[in-house]
């Protein structure tokens, strides 16, 4: 298994030392060159999604990166400011796991889901983890404690394969 971890912005040493801890090798995309066809899986850290999406295109990743996500590669995002509330942790369950540590960052939320997404997480009544098919996504930086549950979550994800 190998996982690529978009390095432009946001906490991407952090989703590295997390994959550390599980002995999950990884590698860094920076530019197309980047992008492995043995790649397992994708992480996207956070970051503001308006520059993300900027240098995704500039750096001609995005069209590549969205077809495989599309064909069925498991991706994995975390919290892309958007709709922002203030800075705080929480301790709530996540589906399947039990209790984890949630490190929010001028987070946005999940408003509304469709069919076929489920809702694995929710804080003071908003919905801040949530899965469809191969896709996961937290409104909160699981990067950013020392816990790796969530990124084993995704491993296992990966597996399901």
């Amino acid at each position: 298994m190998k996982i690529g971890i978009l390095a432009l912005q946001g906490a991407f040493a952090e989703h590295e030392a997390s994959l550390d801890k599980l002995h999950i090798p990884h590698f860094e995309i920076r530019q197309a060159d980047d992008l492995q066809d043995d790649m397992d899986g994708l992480i996207i850290p956070g970051g503001e999604s308006t520059v993300m999406g900027k240098l995704l295109k500039e750096l001609s990743l995005y069209e590549p990166l969205k077809a495989k996500i599309e064909a069925g590669l498991p991706v994995f995002g975390t919290c892309a400011y958007g709709r922002q509330l203030g800075s705080f942790f929480a301790e709530e369950d996540f589906k399947g796991i039990g209790t984890v540590g949630m490190t929010f960052i001028r987070a946005p939320y999940i408003e509304s889901v469709g069919d076929g997404v489920d809702v694995l997480a929710t804080c003071d009544g908003r919905i801040v983890a949530a899965r469809q098919g191969n896709q996961l996504v937290t409104a909160f930086h699981p990067e950013l404690t020392e816990e790796v549950k969530i990124h084993q979550y995704f491993v296992d994800m990966i597996s399901e394969n």
